[in-house]
């Protein structure tokens, strides 16, 4: 006698989920077949294979397929920690699409057999509980280096702490606050015990125009009760310290210049006879205190700090200023124009000069000029190409073309009179064949001039033969380091392009910190300039991040956006640092935006400690014939899904364009795993990290125009650079979301962040209000390079008033 039972029906969902699972392993698969032939991983062929079978058994009702998929979740888990360790952020797109599968593949399994919920059940629990652990570490920040030895901490310089707000030393003058360029406040009002109370006690607008080509990257300075600061289009306004109500405002007129307008900040500077009569504590006489500015026309201006009215009797044009264009022969309308802060040095004022990167072979020279900061008149000339040119070029001659600029920030040793610049590289950045002695002897370098005559003491190239647009924009640091014998040797830091931290004294040029060279790779495009040999890797000092990339460093929000980016990773020319570009696409990293950029560092010169922002964006590019260049570059805007943000460098006078875009994924994120820019912490004392915290999150990001409005903190690139107070913290603007933030200088914790109305990218100050005596953190708020929103704002905090 036989009984018989009715089957179990079968769900309908676990067939449609097995044919979505179907179509996500031959995804894989044909991905993975493509990755395998290129020499990439197999993981992605295997998987896939697996995934697709196991795909059809479950759209087939067979219990085999969720028992396969399963299998693979395992095999995925294995090949994941083996490949990424812990890391959190590569293992997200490694593991979290999968665990999702393998959660309802679990379920599947149960329903297509209810007896195999022994298994089943527990194996969909475990995936659970690993999605949501993970969902909740998304807004953990990941990668962090914790101070556990407590590196940085003590006190080994005894600075004093200002507190009288009419003292001397309460002025931020320069953009690194002051001549040596360490962005340190010695006040500690603001402090890690009360930081969280900064609140808003001013705001100004100033009208600028932003966006486009203009850019708000200002830092302003403050003397006495006065801040200063400059917009995009050169006006320069003076701001009362303690309520930020205008008291003046001086317009150059200026030409219009939609492709490239910003002013990073105005020098001061005071006649012999302001410091006597002001010892005296009398006021002073017209243009005896000193507003020092440049503008996008190439002028050179004095203006009185306390009205803005041109000082009479400056410059060589009889119309209050000094014309920076004589001696740089005919050019293109602002393809010279300084945009950094003048550097006050002594009783000069030292000037170099932005020149439009990439345009040409003979662009306007990188001479570098000291003018009288008296009358504005020529003091000397540093002309890198022709050393008997010392002021004027000869009659009918120009200053050399073409020779690597100075256009960011240096520093000045008062005591040793040497004025300390970085240089740029040769122009156009991306092709050497036609290049001089001269520029590639001071191209990519930093280099220390004689105050009283700008001859050159010494120069130190930390990258030879630079076609990556690698140019040194950085302002060098001075700093006190430890000698080991209970003395100090002056030396300076300098942060390059490269991710590279370079340790020289100060005196001389020579390494402090071992640097060694190694060797490079050679392949050119044939008409080029051969490649160096070697190049300089600063072993000596720590790497705040990994110098190569390799296909295992390839990231995506899911696993298919991480398989594009593999497979373009092996498609593309890439034999490690300094790969030169050729006619096939190549892979730039760090990038040519740094690495670290024009924002500079910060040191805390009571405890040692070197604080520096960096962003990790790599590029793509590859050099064109001039004929067809154009409709290349067409055609890339035309088919790209990447958001890459194409565009070219012309370079007239040259045989190829080099184009180049961001390293993206068809979702417009960048290819390599987060993080993405960091804050890091260098005990200068031994030489070695002591903290490194990601710095900011994707919250006002917008991936294919949607806002995330998520405070994921991945570390984002960013630009600007951060200060440090005695308060012990140090303060920092420069990121795509919106917020001044204050981290503790011990541990890298972020304690405070306020937030702006838009992004910034200028680096913010502080000081003593004269009126109160009450500490004012300043910030221009213009908006972040890669968002959209834009403003004009100059915000000021402090605590509450008492």
């Amino acid at each position: 006698m036989s009984t018989s039972h009715a089957s179990t029906p079968t769900p309908v969902w676990t067939r449609i989920y097995g044919v979505i699972l179907a179509l996500v392993g031959l995804a894989l698969l044909v991905g993975g077949i493509r990755l395998a032939s290129l020499g990439g991983s197999w993981y992605y062929l295997l998987a896939g294979a697996a995934t697709l079978v196991a795909g059809a058994l479950l759209a087939r009702a067979k219990i085999q397929g969720a028992q396969l998929y399963l299998a693979v979740v395992v095999g995925t888990v294995i090949w994941a920690l083996a490949e990424a360790g812990t890391s959190f952020w590569a293992l997200v797109p490694r593991l979290a699409p999968v665990l999702v599968l393998g959660l309802v593949a679990a379920l599947a399994m149960r329903a297509l057999r209810p007896a195999s919920k022994k298994i089943a059940m527990p194996a969909a629990a475990i995936q659970a509980l690993v999605l949501l652990a993970g969902a909740a570490s998304i807004f953990t920040p990941h990668g962090v280096v914790e101070n556990t030895a407590n590196k940085g901490t003590e006190i080994v310089n005894d600075i004093a702490v200002v507190t009288d707000a009419k003292s001397e030393a309460n002025s931020w003058t320069h953009y690194g606050r002051d001549a040596d360029s360490t962005r340190f406040a010695p006040f500690d009002q603001i402090n890690a015990g009360n930081v969280n109370k900064l609140e808003v006690a001013w705001t100004y607008r100033t009208g600028a125009q932003t966006g486009g080509g203009n850019e708000d990257q200002n830092t302003p300075i403050q003397v006495g009760d006065s801040v200063y600061l400059c917009t995009p289009q050169n006006k320069v306004i003076a701001l009362n310290a303690e309520t930020g109500e205008e008291k003046w405002v001086f317009d150059p007129k200026t030409r219009e210049n939609k492709w490239w307008s910003r002013c990073r900040g105005v020098a001061y500077y005071e006649v012999p006879a302001f410091k006597a009569a002001k010892s005296e504590g009398k006021a002073p006489a017209k243009c005896e205190a000193r507003i020092i500015t440049t503008d996008k026309d190439a002028r050179l201006w004095a203006l009185d700090a306390q009205t803005g009215e041109v000082c009479d009797g400056f410059g060589d044009t009889g119309k209050g200023y000094t014309d920076l264009s004589v001696g740089m022969g005919q050019y293109q309308d602002f393809y010279y124009m300084p945009t950094s802060q003048p550097l006050v040095a002594g009783e000069r004022v030292v000037i170099g000069g932005w020149v439009w990167d990439g345009k040409k072979t003979e662009q306007p020279s990188g001479v570098v000029r000291a003018y009288s900061l008296k009358d504005g008149s020529l003091d000397w000339a540093w002309d890198l190409g022709n050393a008997d040119i010392t002021k004027l070029p000869p009659e009918g001659e120009t200053y050399t073309k073409g020779t690597p600029n100075f256009w960011s920030h240096g520093a000045y040793d008062a005591k040793l009179d040497l004025i300390y610049l970085p240089l740029g590289n040769a122009t156009p950045d991306f092709w050497g064949a036609h290049r001089t002695e001269a520029m590639n002897k001071y191209a990519t370098t930093v280099v220390a001039l004689k105050g009283a005559t700008g001859r050159e003491a010494w120069n130190y190239q930390t990258l030879h033969m630079d076609t990556w647009d690698y140019d040194n924009g950085t302002p060098p640091t001075l700093v006190d380091v430890p000698d080991d014998k209970g003395g100090v040797t002056p030396g300076l830091v300098l942060a390059t392009k490269t991710h590279q931290l370079f340790l020289l004294d100060r005196t001389n040029g020579k390494p402090l910190a071992s640097v060694q060279e190694r060797a490079a790779p050679q392949n050119v495009m044939p008409g080029d300039a051969p490649a160096s040999a070697t190049q300089p890797w600063s072993v000596g000092m720590p790497q705040v991040a990994k110098m190569d990339m390799t296909e295992k460093d390839m990231w995506g929000a899911t696993m298919f956006d991480q398989l594009y980016c593999r497979i373009k990773f092996k498609q593309l020319a890439y034999d490690g640092p300094f790969t030169k570009l050729t006619d096939k696409m190549t892979l730039i990293y760090p990038g040519y935006y740094g690495g670290f950029n024009w924002g500079g560092h910060t040191y805390d010169k009571r405890t040692g400690m070197l604080i520096v922002n960096d962003m990790i964006m790599p590029q793509i590019g590859f050099l064109h014939p001039q004929e067809g260049a154009a409709q290349k570059l067409a055609e890339l805007k035309e088919n790209d899904i990447t958001n890459a943000s194409w565009a070219t460098h012309l370079q007239e006078g040259t045989g190829y364009q080099a184009i180049r875009g961001a390293f993206n994924s068809f979702l417009g994120l960048p290819c390599h795993q987060p993080s993405w820019g960091n804050l890091t912490a260098i005990d200068l004392n031994t030489k070695t990290i002591a903290w490194q915290v990601p710095v900011g999150t994707v919250e006002d990001s917008k991936l294919k125009g949607i806002r995330a409005s998520l405070p994921v903190p991945v570390g984002m690139p960013s630009l600007s650079g951060p200060f440090s107070t005695a308060g012990g913290l140090t303060f920092f603007a420069g990121t795509q979301d919106y917020y001044l933030r204050a981290f503790d200088n011990k541990s890298g914790k972020e304690l405070w962040k306020g937030r702006l109305p838009v992004g910034a990218q200028a680096t913010p100050m502080t000081y003593l209000s004269p009126e109160t005596g009450r500490q004012f953190v300043v910030v221009s708020a213009g908006g972040a390079r890669m968002t959209a929103d834009k403003g004009d704002y100059v915000i000021a905090y402090a605590l509450p008033k008492k």
